[in-house]
């Protein structure tokens, strides 16, 4: 399986829960949208232990089969698609969290998240 990471998952794999160590050592591929490392940071800077978080991190980020996504058109545009389907639905979720269902969309990932929001978007696979 091929996972996109949410932030809340992410602090739980740094903190070594053990069921979500578990689903992370059994994906084929982790993704970390590029706003769960803004959320991240901002959380580091917001916290006593930020050089020791970012160094985690890092360490994190060079695996093998770890990466970062990048919004482009496309995601601008699944983006657009998912914002007007939730105003319509009457079921809006937060600005971060539509861009990281746009990129698990874009790339055919699974979304790995505690957010149940994301449910109000039942096209986004998730673990």
């Amino acid at each position: 399986m091929r996972l996109a990471l949410d932030t809340n998952r992410y602090t739980d794999l740094a903190r070594q829960v053990p069921d979500v160590v578990q689903t992370a050592a059994s994906a084929t591929e982790l993704c970390l949208p590029f706003i769960v490392l803004a959320e991240l940071h901002q959380g580091f800077r917001n916290g006593s232990r930020r050089a020791e978080n970012e160094r985690q991190l890092e360490r994190f980020l060079s695996q093998p089969g770890v990466r970062v996504l990048w919004a482009d058109d496309g995601t601008i545009d699944l983006y657009a698609m998912l914002a007007v389907q939730l105003r319509r639905q009457a079921t809006p979720i937060p600005t971060n969290d539509l861009w990281i269902a746009a990129l698990t969309l874009q790339h055919g990932l699974t979304l790995y998240s505690r957010d149940q929001h994301f449910d109000h978007l039942p096209q986004v696979p998730r673990a």
